[in-house]
């Protein structure tokens, strides 16, 4: 089982319920293991971030990433976050 920040469960919580609408559509063909029968689970904790999807059977994860993510701040931050995860494999 993959470690989390459980102080991240309510905005985790909150990203589910307010999917924008690329994440709405990759979830609509991801869900029910509708992908050669491998469960994905959206807005999911690996450590202290939050990613977009995550198939443990894979051991992928996959980013939609917006506009925010074009600023340098968004650049350094997604390779922070990257850097981690690649650690978790």
């Amino acid at each position: 089982m993959l470690s989390y920040d459980k102080q991240l469960k309510g905005l985790s919580r909150h990203l589910r319920t307010s999917m924008t609408d690329a994440e709405n559509r990759l979830w609509s063909k991801l869900r029910k293991k509708q992908l050669r029968d491998h469960p994905f689970y959206r807005q999911k904790i690996i450590g202290k971030y939050i990613v977009d999807f995550y198939c443990p059977k894979a051991n992928l994860v996959i980013e939609l990433d917006g506009g925010q993510h074009y600023s340098e701040n968004g650049k350094t931050e997604d390779r922070r976050r990257d850097d981690a995860l690649i650690k978790w494999e």
